[in-house]
């Protein structure tokens, strides 16, 4: 027995949870100036990007699906890209990092947009375990059907 909606749930909570541990991760480092050490100087932190897409079943499992019923589906993390937006110049002559001029590049991490995200993420996560706890609710009812 396939437990489709289950393992679809399954799949896009994980999804999500690691959507929001890469945006809690932007977050922590919003004023990271140096990240990498590239070409003997530092980098300020890159805002990083979780790639999501559904999860493509082979032609044999279509087949299937028309003979024995559907299989599994869901999403799947294909990759956590950086954002290539320019960093942001900010005039602090005092900082260690500052070039000649006094400018200092920080991070392309717009924390408006990262909270937005957060939310996002955290309302598709509760969504999920609502339709997760419906599936169960079915599964169990179903048994008890057989009682």
């Amino acid at each position: 027995m396939k437990l489709s909606g289950i393992d679809i749930s399954a799949s896009a909570l994980t999804a999500q949870r690691l959507r929001m541990d890469v945006i809690t991760s932007n977050i922590a480092n919003a004023e990271t100036t140096r990240a990498q050490y590239v070409d003997g100087k530092f980098v300020p932190y890159r805002r990083k990007m979780v790639v999501m897409e559904p999860t493509q079943a082979p032609f044999k499992d279509l087949l299937n699906d028309k003979l024995t019923g559907p299989s599994e589906r869901g999403v799947h993390v294909t990759k956590i890209q950086e954002d290539q937006t320019p960093f942001k110049q900010v005039y602090n002559p005092s900082h260690p990092d500052a070039d000649e001029n006094g400018m200092v590049y920080m991070p392309n991490v717009d924390m408006v947009k990262e909270m937005t995200d957060l939310i996002s993420a955290s309302r598709s996560y509760e969504a999920n375990v609502t339709a997760l706890n419906a599936s169960k609710a079915m599964f169990t009812k179903s048994l008890e059907i057989g009682r």
